[in-house]
């Protein structure tokens, strides 16, 4: 069994928290297959097999695996049966979008609460606070919807010691194939990045202002994220303890399609774009990563000719960031280090960004321009720019 989570000690500011946030709780996929999908995160990303439901533990119509490394959790469900609703409505989220996150869970103190003050500002409930128990303890959750499909659950644990929720048993072979985690790749999720329709960034960003006490921390314009092809807008948010961040994008006029219109089109419409993964060691889990097969976006090597005048000592040698294609950028509180995998599926949607930060609050700015130019290839080699 994995180990619980124990939950951050409250601060003073968080007592006053109208909606207090403890982390984020796991991101949900519907995928076609859980079963590949858990031996992919397992074998590419290192992550442990933590809990399963299926057939075999009463659950007839899905089997869902869920995967850990550090407090990162990933929850990959696929239908195996479609005579019920649920299943059926599965299969047709695979169908219509392919693999791509569903919930991105969000890990409260209090799901009644939590759900009262989100409807109560305009989110639309889709279900109710509701209790599961078994032998472990207790779980409220509640569910509200957001942009596309992706909803965003509530849970409170707090009187749960489950391997992840009532329904799941500890994966009977993770005592085998886990990793000892204290040697996880990753530490917990940085943020998470949500593509919309042009002209709607500002609802949703308005939406989690609203709901959840959302705050802005930085705004990207098309002169920031902009090639000689394409552009976009986006907008970063965190909630009131820096605990959560998500950041809502939209494409922007250009002369070819964007990186955004690309998504949109083959996920048709909104929803999850990417999850970046922060790690305390860049150079190590990349170098596992790589070994293990995962395919990373490729950088021109003149991009580093400059990068030590650019950002100065990052800690980490030229050498190793050139080797591994690893992107540098610094801003007024410190600097960071960040790269991005190719898309995870055959669809060109989902894709993980993973990053070390050593003080800055910031998203890698310096770098949009060398980003965007990489992920234009690679629209360019499926003949999407």
């Amino acid at each position: 069994m994995s180990a619980v989570r124990s939950a951050p000690s409250p601060t003073a500011a968080a007592a006053h928290d109208p909606f207090p946030l403890l982390g984020t709780d796991a991101v949900v996929f519907a995928v076609g297959n859980a079963r590949h999908a858990a031996h992919f995160y397992r074998s590419a990303f290192g992550m442990r097999v933590t809990a399963y439901r299926g057939p075999e533990t009463g659950t007839p119509d899905l089997t869902s695996f869920v995967l850990e490394s550090g407090q990162v959790r990933l929850v990959v469900t696929s239908p195996i049966r479609t005579d019920t609703a649920r299943a059926r409505r599965l299969a047709r989220h695979v169908a219509e979008h392919g693999d791509g996150v569903t919930d991105v869970a969000l890990w409260v103190p209090d799901a009644h609460a939590a759900y009262a003050h989100a409807v109560g500002r305009g989110a639309r409930g889709v279900a109710t606070p509701s209790e599961a128990s078994d032998g472990f303890g207790t779980v409220t959750r509640a569910t509200v919807a957001a942009y596309g499909e992706t909803r965003h659950t509530f849970v409170d644990r707090s009187r749960y010691s489950g391997p992840y929720l009532p329904g799941y048993v500890p994966h009977e072979s993770a005592a085998a194939l886990r990793r000892d985690p204290a040697h996880d790749l990753f530490e917990s999720i940085d943020h998470v990045v949500g593509n919309v329709e042009a002209g709607q960034m500002d609802a949703w960003l308005g939406f989690y202002e609203r709901t959840m006490g959302f705050s802005l921390i930085q705004e990207f314009t098309d002169d920031d994220i902009a090639t000689e092809y394409s552009a976009l807008m986006s907008k970063a948010l965190s909630d009131r303890g820096g605990t959560v961040k998500f950041n809502v994008s939209e494409p922007a006029a250009g002369r070819r399609r964007s990186q955004i219109d690309e998504y949109l089109e083959y996920y048709g419409g909104p929803g999850v774009q990417h999850i970046a993964l922060a790690t305390t060691d860049i150079v190590a889990t990349v170098r596992a990563m790589r070994a293990a097969g995962t395919e990373f976006l490729s950088t021109p090597d003149a991009y580093y000719d400059s990068l030590a005048d650019r950002v100065g000592d990052v800690g980490v040698d030229l050498a190793d960031l050139r080797d591994l294609g690893i992107l540098a950028d610094r801003d007024d509180d410190g600097h960071l280090l960040q790269i991005f995998t190719t898309p995870v599926q055959d669809r060109p949607t989902v894709f993980y960004e993973v990053i070390e930060r050593h003080g800055s609050n910031g998203f890698g700015k310096g770098n949009f321009r060398a980003l965007f130019e990489a992920i234009e290839r690679e629209q360019a080699r499926r003949g999407n720019l």
